[in-house]
């Protein structure tokens, strides 16, 4: 009878062959951590070990991520005692699918530093509360590394996404490879590739991702490449200059990049690239042309912070999102190449794309050259009558001729861009906030500084793009009352902050008031 075979727990100064090794898998859905469970028990069966394998779901896929608990004892011929679910403090190996897992663990007390190999992928999804945040709503990734390096045994993080997508696998896989390659656990690394084996189906691409992430666990990889610089996208000059042309365009850009003090060119060339492939190479002559009026005024006193802040939003300013930009991002090669990686499509097979569009008369009238786009909106029943034609959801499918060719077309009305309406308005604001921020130049620098950067409120599309730039003017609006104040330039980047950080916008009213009783 069991009742014969008396239990026993892990204890402090147990036997080796006694103890229970306790580890926990954090992984939202899609990531194969019961997968991954499974292999780790299997392993662990192979080895002459007694293993168990629970599993606590999440609220959602990603408010929550499941938690997978495996415990295993050498199997003695007693029989162990197995929690059903991990304890604070009493964890030997924590694996974490992605890296604010492994953060969230720590602070739900699963991770010790006298205890714990902590395990995790070093690349990030996104949550919710992320998402939502107008701004950059991102966790700091650095500080999750440092708390995670402080509160465990042995930290060790990769992007094991990233082999997994190499070599054409799951993320389950490349965990496992780095587990192995841990030695967290006793075991050989041909008892992990016997697990994955067993499994008998995408072997290959797993056990390919497995040892990778072994290697790389184990510091045995190959030192990656310096990545490439950067081409020039072909498909949004070659057909305006052809090749020998566009070559010579862009190397007399690079070298007017190249005169300019050291601290402003790397954002200088990014911005430069942004904006050739949005358009062509005359409109990169025009970027670095507004650029020279910030550079001109600006010293190495400063640490050039003026000319630094025009590079980066001169080019998201002029890189507006419209119809024709969308159009031209969802028909390029890239992006087909991209979202086949992503899906995991395997050659030969078909990929069936919906795109979603729901056009305003707004980006309609946009597209038009601006004398015609301006006629139909000033004139309210025209536009109306057009709208509840226009304004309502459309599906195109981008695999089928008729649907990819409609956005191909849209997406070649660039090369008349500057001709359209859309673009007049866009001009006609970017010119008006750059003059603003470099007229404060001479009595503030820092206000002129801020006054640049207040420009990253303004991004999106359609109803986005509008919400965005009123919280733009909002902010914007308070310079009379701060005028004259050592503070200004504090007061709007609070201003912006809080216009970021609230997508209705009570803070920035609230903090706009509190400006006004200044």
């Amino acid at each position: 009878m069991l009742d014969a075979v008396p239990p026993f727990h892990a204890k402090a100064g147990a036997q080796d062959d006694e103890r229970v090794i306790k580890l926990a898998v954090l992984a939202v859905g899609g990531q194969g951590g019961g997968v991954l469970a499974d292999w780790i028990t299997d392993v662990a069966e192979r080895n002459g070990y007694v293993a168990q394998s629970t599993s606590v779901a999440g609220v959602a896929q990603r408010t929550g991520a499941t938690i997978y608990y495996v415990e295993m004892a050498r199997d003695t011929g007693r029989l162990p005692v197995f929690a059903l679910s991990p304890s604070q403090g009493d964890v030997d190996i924590l694996i974490a699918a992605e890296l604010m897992e492994a953060g969230r663990a720590i602070i739900r007390g699963f991770v010790t530093p006298e205890r714990t190999t902590l395990i995790a992928s070093s690349h990030r999804i996104a949550a919710v509360s992320e998402k939502i945040e107008p701004g950059d709503g991102r966790a700091s990734s650095s500080k999750v590394h440092a708390t995670a390096e402080a509160a465990s045994k042995r930290f060790i993080a990769f992007d094991m996404e990233k082999i997994a997508a190499d070599n054409g696998s799951m993320i389950s896989a490349s965990l496992l490879g780095a587990l192995a390659g841990s030695d967290a656990l006793p075991f050989t690394r041909e008892s992990y590739e016997q697990a994955i084996g067993a499994g008998g189906r995408g072997v290959k691409a797993s056990l390919a991702a497995f040892g990778a992430a072994f290697d790389r666990a184990r510091g045995t990889a190959a030192p990656a490449s310096k990545p490439a610089e950067p081409a020039i996208v072909e498909s949004a000059l070659g057909r305006v200059s052809g090749p020998q042309g566009l070559l010579q365009g862009w190397q007399a850009l690079a070298a007017r990049v190249d005169l300019m003090p050291v601290a402003i060119r790397d954002m200088a060339l990014r911005g430069l690239r942004k904006v050739v492939d949005y358009q062509d190479i005359a409109y990169g002559r025009e970027y670095l042309d507004r650029l020279d009026k910030a550079v001109a005024l600006d010293s190495v006193d400063h640490a050039y912070a003026l000319s630094i802040a025009a590079a980066k939003h001169l080019a998201n300013a002029l890189c507006y999102d419209d119809m024709i930009r969308v159009a031209d991002l969802k028909t390029r090669s890239t992006r087909d190449r991209r979202v086949r990686k992503e899906v995991g499509v395997k050659d030969g097979s078909i990929l069936q794309v919906t795109e979603y569009f729901h056009p305003r008369i707004e980006e309609f009238c946009g597209t038009l050259p601006a004398g015609l786009g301006s006629y139909i909106e000033n004139r309210p029943k025209l536009a109306a009558f057009l709208d509840r034609r226009i304004n309502h959801g459309r599906r195109i499918r981008t695999d089928s001729f008729a649907g990819f060719a409609a956005l191909w077309f849209i997406g070649g009305l660039r090369r008349w861009r500057r001709s359209l309406l859309r673009h007049k308005v866009e001009t006609a604001h970017l010119d008006r906030w750059y003059a603003l921020a470099l007229a404060h130049l001479p009595q503030d620098y820092a206000l002129a500084v801020e006054i640049l950067n207040c420009r990253r409120l303004i991004k999106g599309y359609s109803d986005t793009h509008v919400r965005a730039q009123s919280k733009f003017d909002r902010v914007l609006s308070a310079l009379p009352m701060l005028k004259g104040r050592d503070d200004a330039a504090d007061w709007i980047r609070r201003l912006r902050e809080a216009a970021l950080k609230d997508e209705k916008g009570d803070m920035l009213d609230g903090a706009l008031k509190t400006v006004a009783t200044l």
